[in-house]
């Protein structure tokens, strides 16, 4: 019994992938019941190829992308993973993050990865990432097994992000230092306005109605509202 409870979980774990949309990606309804390697490996496929590639070399038989793993056409499955999401990276035994504008000899610190509202997220959930530059290496081909937990690794994560390495590290989602929180993603940018307050769900730990169509303020209106209740804090109405 004990063999079975230690090897059914190991063989069910699986990778995510970190990464900035680009155009031609995949949908679940473009790839369902299809081999992905016997496809076109043109734009976001390709990429998608790519990250399962890494995956299965790095020993994974499961791996989930936010381009083609969610029922777009599917409302309520939306809601579902965006209340999900970040439980998902934070359980994931691996997240890939692919910086499709770094260079095999370039900076992290250069990408758009770290402008956008919804990688940050998926920079603080998961406990264990690893980041790829544009042709798939290792970047600075740095051998650890969990860039979070290589020292100068960090450092360059903290000073790309301006979160602290303690943050970047032990992160817990919920109301401690709201205003914190706030003001990292306060430069961040999203492709639908509604999404710079949906984006945050998952690091406050709220659990609110997803509602497209609503204004940018509208949505963080509902969210700080939230955020207020939930903690007593009104300096995060200043961030």
């Amino acid at each position: 019994m004990e063999l079975i409870h230690t090897e059914v979980p190991r063989h069910f774990q699986y990778v995510t992938l970190s990464h900035r949309w680009g155009a031609g990606e995949p949908s679940l309804r473009d790839i369902e019941g299809r081999k992905i390697y016997n496809m076109s490996a043109m734009g976001g496929l390709g990429k998608f190829q790519g990250f399962c590639a890494v995956a299965c070399r790095s020993g994974y038989s499961w791996a989930w992308s936010d381009t083609c793993c969610i029922d777009k056409h599917s409302s309520a499955e939306v809601q579902e993973t965006i209340g999900s999401m970040f439980t998902w990276y934070r359980q994931s035994a691996l997240t890939i993050v692919y910086l499709s504008d770094v260079a095999d000899n370039g900076s992290i610190g250069s990408s758009e990865w770290f402008r956008r509202g919804w990688t940050l997220q998926e920079l603080l959930a998961p406990r264990t990432v690893l980041f790829y530059t544009q042709d798939w290496s290792l970047y600075k081909n740095l051998t650890s097994a969990n860039h979070k937990e290589d020292a100068a690794m960090l450092a360059e994560l903290a000073k790309a992000s301006g979160i602290e390495p303690w943050f970047l590290y032990y992160f817990s989602p919920g109301m401690d230092n709201a205003r914190s929180r706030l003001q990292w993603a306060s430069s961040r940018l999203t492709t639908r306005p509604e999404d710079v307050a949906y984006s945050l769900f998952g690091i406050f730990d709220v659990h609110l109605p997803v509602l497209y169509g609503e204004s940018a303020e509208h949505a963080l209106g509902r969210l700080l509202t939230e955020i207020v209740s939930q903690s007593g804090d009104i300096s995060v109405l200043d961030w």
